[in-house]
């Protein structure tokens, strides 16, 4: 890969070093995308548009974090199961995606609100330590980054889906955006990285990668909200 920009970074450094956070908490977002805006391909999922160079970083950005963060939608949509890490399912509804209901106790957390329809279910299922109940009718998301550093669980890397990242940075939670562009255009209706009511919220370009044609860029984005 080679490095198109980077503050003052050794052109040679390893991934590890590149995608280092630069303060503990740190959440990052981490979205892939088409050249013409497309999150999803034609199965509807982001996996049929990343390609191998996405995958490295994925599994970089994974490396580094103590947690996963997601929406259940995306989780039950990608397929999602328990890895090494704490999975934190997001969901209104307290529901928790199918292939996330195994694992160890601990793998798999839920986050929540007091009004969500299946939130019995979910304490049965996971045990009631493992269900942040963080609002009354939504999840309160910087509730939720509190709650998982309280946990000892500090670099968060959430991957989605659209709506999820809207809310994280409309909250002014998400530290960073990860953003892949792959050389590939699909047209079609397919959702953007963000989707939802409009927000207006500066990014500034920190690490842009260059291989095989795919883009990978680093943005921190800006804790000033306008326009949410």
């Amino acid at each position: 890969m080679r490095v198109l920009v980077g503050p003052d970074l050794d052109p040679e450094a390893d991934l590890a070093t590149l995608y280092a956070a630069p303060a503990d908490p740190w959440l990052r977002v981490n979205m892939v995308e088409t050249l013409d805006g497309a999150a999803t391909g034609e199965s509807g999922r982001s996996g049929s548009i990343n390609n191998a160079v996405d995958k490295v970083v994925y599994h970089q950005l994974r490396a580094l974090a103590d947690a996963i963060v997601v929406g259940a939608g995306t989780a039950r949509i990608e397929g999602y199961a328990p890895v090494d890490r704490p999975t934190v399912v997001v969901s209104r509804r307290g529901q928790v995606p199918d292939l996330l209901r195994g694992g160890t106790p601990g793998a798999v957390l839920l986050a929540t609100c007091a009004g969500a329809e299946l939130l019995d279910e979910a304490r049965a299922l996971l045990g009631d330590e493992h269900v942040l109940v963080l609002g009354a009718d939504t999840v309160d998301l910087a509730a939720l980054k509190d709650a998982l550093v309280a946990r000892g669980l500090t670099q968060l890397l959430c991957e989605g889906g659209p709506h999820l990242l809207r809310d994280l940075v409309a909250a002014g939670v998400a530290d960073e955006l990860c953003a892949t562009i792959v050389p590939r255009l699909v047209g079609g209706e397919h959702p953007r990285i963000t989707q939802g009511p409009p927000v207006d919220v500066p990014l500034r370009l920190h690490l842009l990668l260059e291989a095989e044609g795919t883009l990978l860029g680093r943005w921190t984005i800006s804790s000033q909200r306008r326009g949410v």
